[in-house]
């Protein structure tokens, strides 16, 4: 019998030995392009990664290069690494993104990464969370003297959800980090009680939770939301519609934040131009990997305040009729 993490590793291998073939074939339809560039996504089970693989493929077939995705613990690493030029592109959420633009959260050690440049609006991240129904959790307040797992300490979850349970005064007794498919496995063993969350939805992890487990979904309270908005102005509102999970059986409010892909600041402005065309022309294809692709849409641009698009991303924007102000826009 072949065990799980066999089959991942296994999986693993395949896509490496695809992605060596793609690079091997690459035919970029400008010479000036790359032969092959890289995204930085997320860990294995979160949307990130399967959101990523999917775009990735599109704008492979659009432009010629050849297009690859690797495993990250999320956007702090993915914003190191595009800022180092040791990929081409990544998956961020805005929050951290923020952070990294001006140096001021902890992981940044003071250092400001500004050789990042925004591109695709990708989608809205709801953090949401998941326990065992036999738990007895249903509630944030129900995390107080609790096993708690949050997803890689890198990610959206691993450096969002300690803030926003300290806002709301909840200590729970014991915080795990690691992949969001470890995290569910950790749950379903018993060896945590929680498990904490932020991802496009649905999220692959808790829908597997749910095909071999009772699960009872964490809400908050409208107070509780409230309360963090104001001390987290990051944060906005977001829901997790009814039916996203079999076990949800009714809309759930919570907060969110947005998701964008970067590039690095040097790419061709023409490629980037076609990467925008490829995914937002029609959403269709990206929606087809993953739910949340129907959220990747042009208009979403607007979500994104701060970070400066890339000068092919922006032209491709103000071309369809979007108006991306001058102070948004940076070689």
């Amino acid at each position: 019998m072949i065990d799980r993490r066999s089959l991942m590793l296994g999986t693993a291998g395949l896509g490496a030995a695809l992605a060596t073939g793609r690079r091997a074939l690459a035919q970029p339809r400008n010479a000036n392009w790359p032969r092959a560039m890289v995204m930085g996504t997320a860990s294995a089970g979160g949307t990130g990664a399967i959101w990523g693989e999917g775009a990735a493929q599109i704008m492979s077939r659009a432009t010629g290069v050849a297009m690859s995705t690797r495993t990250t613990q999320g956007p702090v690493q993915n914003i190191v690494l595009v800022d180092r030029g040791e990929v081409q592109m990544g998956i961020v959420t805005m929050g951290l993104m923020l952070q990294g633009w001006n140096g001021q959260g902890d992981w940044t050690q003071g250092r400001q990464h500004r050789n990042v440049r925004a591109s695709i609006p990708m989608y809205d991240t709801p953090f949401q969370g998941i326990a065992l129904a036999r738990s007895g959790i249903s509630k944030i307040t129900d995390l107080n003297g609790k096993r708690v797992g949050l997803g890689p300490r890198g990610g959206t979850p691993g450096t969002t959800w300690p803030t926003i349970l300290r806002n709301l005064n909840v200590t729970p007794s014991a915080i795990r980090y690691g992949s969001a498919n470890d995290m569910g496995g950790l749950l379903a063993d018993g060896l945590i009680d929680a498990f904490l969350f932020a991802a496009g939805l649905p999220v692959a992890a808790f829908t597997e939770l749910e095909t071999t487990q009772q699960t009872k979904h964490i809400t908050f309270t409208a107070q509780e939301i409230a309360s963090l908005k104001s001390k987290m102005p990051e944060l906005g509102d977001s829901m997790i519609p009814r039916g996203t999970y079999r076990g949800l059986t009714e809309d759930t409010p919570t907060v969110g934040i947005y998701n964008f892909m970067i590039v690095q600041k040097d790419l061709p402005d023409d490629l980037v131009f076609e990467m925008m065309k490829a995914v937002l022309t029609t959403n269709t294809d990206i929606a087809r990997v993953h739910g949340t692709g129907k959220e990747t849409l042009p208009q979403n641009w607007n979500k994104n305040t701060f970070l400066p698009f890339h000068p092919g991303a922006a032209k491709w924007l103000r071309d369809n009729g979007h108006r991306v102000p001058d102070n948004l826009v940076l070689r």
